[in-house]
This record gives C-alpha cells, structure tokens and sequence, in this order.
C-alpha cells in the first residue's frame, strides 16, 4: 500500500466497543489488539467500552459517541455474526446515514483467503454518521487484526495515495452547511 512519507502524519481519535455477553477487559482479547494496533500507528484511543449484545443498548452508546466531536472514528468487535444474538449491524443501521460498502466486501475478500467459504457468516460493515466513521468488526481477534492490518491502517492514515478517508473527514458534514 503506497504511504507518501512527504506528507505529515495525522493522528485520529479512536473509540473501541467491543459487543459481547461473556468478555471482559481482562478477557477482551479483540478489543485490546485493535488498541494495540490503533496506538502503534499512532492513533489515540480515546474511549473503550464493553456492552452485551442488545441492539437498543449498541445504538446508545454508537449515538452518544457519535455525538462527541473528539472522536474521529468508533470501531466495533462482536455481534456481526448470523445467530440470534448477532445484532451490531441492526444497532449500526439505526444511526448510519451512509454506509461504505465496499468495507464489507473487502475485508470479506480479505478474509475468504484466509478463512475460506465461512467468511459469508460476517456482516462486517462500516459507514458514517454525524462526522464519524464507524465500523463493524467481527468478534475473532484474528479479523480485528486482519481489518486493522489490511484496510483500516491505510485508510486511516492520511499519508496513503491515492485517497484515504482521512483526507476525507472534513467533507463528511458539508451536507449541513446548506441547511443552516
């Protein structure tokens, strides 16, 4: 991936919600490697939370962190399966105003290297909401590190060419700017 080490690097706020039943901080292995990533490369994470998998409780906590003008961008672990208890998409689908497709498809093709046909279970998802990127991550720590290592590295960092979303975040509202 082609990074222009001429431009300066810009450091984003990051916040890190992991969705589960079961873990805790102690156990949290998903959500500490994409902590570990977010800070290596040199972002700040500014806020990480644990909450069940419940939809209403998802979207509140997606809403209230979206609402916060100091967080660039949320990424989620859990709940993007198909069971019953997988309901992080329908808890991203009551707040995005846009979604980026093409992040679900690629890290699908990403991860159909990696783990084959199973990678159809993932709805992994990203868009935007209110200035805010998010996205819905798988709950295995190996797809935290492949969509951090893969995708979100490069697209989060504004050195990399041809286009990033960083270059990109202060554009993300210019849609109010005619309603004021």
């Amino acid at each position: 991936m082609p990074i222009n080490e001429s431009l300066p690097f810009v450091a984003i706020q990051i916040a890190v919600l992991t969705v589960s039943d079961t873990r805790t901080l102690e156990n949290d292995t998903s959500g500490a490697t994409l902590v570990a990533r977010i800070e290596a490369s040199g972002h700040r994470c500014i806020e990480r939370s644990i909450i069940r998998d419940d939809a209403s409780a998802i979207e509140a906590v997606l809403r209230g962190w979206i609402a916060r003008p100091e967080i660039d961008c949320v990424i989620t672990t859990g709940g993007t399966g198909i069971t019953g208890r997988d309901v992080t998409p329908e808890a991203f689908a009551r707040v995005l105003e846009k979604e980026i497709q093409g992040f679900g498809e690629l890290f699908r093709m990403l991860s159909f290297q990696k783990i084959g046909t199973s990678t159809m279970q993932s709805r992994a998802l990203g868009g935007v909401a209110g200035g805010t990127y998010l996205f819905a991550l798988p709950g295995s720590t190996g797809a935290c590190r492949d969509a951090w290592d893969d995708i979100l590295q490069y697209q989060l960092d504004a050195r990399h060419k041809p286009c990033n979303l960083v270059e990109l975040m202060p554009r993300l509202q210019e849609h109010l700017k005619g309603a004021a």
